[in-house]
């Protein structure tokens, strides 16, 4: 990983960073499943995935995080990173890099918890329990969070012409409703998006009211410690004149016979 990819992680284009780590990833867990014959996906699904189980949870808590890395086919990664780009691109466009780092995450961290309540309250529906992987939530919170903010911002797509977000949004989140009910395919999945949206939604709505999660990443400023001196007084510019009058009266009659102003003069001079 280069310098470059650091600096779209902390303040360039996290898009486009994720992007790149997730397109890595997949290239080599591709590349490692043709020379182990598919051992490396077991492996995954094991150790990597989000379990729905709650008894895996205190040993798979790094799951939580590695999920969101993790693709099944050419198409779930192509979809995710498409929309990744478009949204993630518009999202930087209007709010700043720290704050896409916790609209993507908290989307990712809500899905998978969405994903588990689902199996949790209703076992019935995968006996074995199941699995969760993709960063469809986590682009999902980024989709939601900026429909939230301009929802009348409108998208050019092909055959539709331009279309609000708001409207594009109404459409992916009624199919992950319908994607809920008893006979889908993927209902976890599903609720996963719905989690993910929730959150962007939320974030959004907070920070409208004057509240950022993402304000602990403000990096504040280093204190520097500056040392309180008084003030140095400004010297009066010598007059050489008047001191060697003041100088010709001491040889006269003594320094005790100087007048108060006299002697601060001499003073002052014998300072410069």
């Amino acid at each position: 990983m280069n310098n470059s990819s650091f600096k779209d992680l902390s303040s360039g284009n996290p898009a486009m960073f994720y992007i790149g780590v997730n397109v890595a990833i997949f290239l080599l867990l591709g590349l490692a499943n043709l020379f182990t014959r598919g051992v490396v996906d077991s492996l995954v699904a094991q150790y990597l995935a989000f379990p729905s189980d709650m008894g895996q949870w205190p040993t798979r808590f790094y799951t939580l995080v590695s999920y969101a890395f993790l693709h099944q086919n050419i198409f779930h990664i192509l979809f995710n990173m498409l929309w990744l780009y478009w949204m993630g691109n518009l999202f930087l466009d209007f709010l700043k890099p720290r704050q896409f780092q916790v609209v993507y995450w908290g989307g990712a961290v809500l899905g998978a918890l969405a994903f588990a309540l689902i199996y949790n309250l209703s076992p019935q529906l995968n006996p074995n329990g199941s699995i969760l992987i993709g960063a469809s939530a986590a682009v999902m919170a980024i989709f939601s969070a900026i429909t939230t903010l301009v929802p009348n911002y409108s998208v050019r797509l092909i055959l539709f012409g331009d279309v609000k977000l708001k409207y594009l949004l109404l459409v992916y989140i009624i199919i992950d409703v319908i994607g809920t009910t008893p006979g889908s395919g993927n209902i976890g999945g599903n609720l996963a998006h719905l989690g993910g949206a929730l959150f962007g939604f939320a974030y959004v709505k907070l920070l409208q009211n004057g509240t950022d999660l993402s304000a602990f990443l403000i990096k504040k400023p280093k204190l520097k410690v500056v040392k309180n001196e008084a003030p140095k007084r400004k010297a009066n510019p010598v007059n050489q004149a008047e001191i060697d009058a003041i100088l010709d009266k001491i040889s006269k009659s003594g320094y005790e016979n100087l007048t108060a102003k006299e002697k601060q003069t001499l003073f002052d001079a014998s300072k410069s």
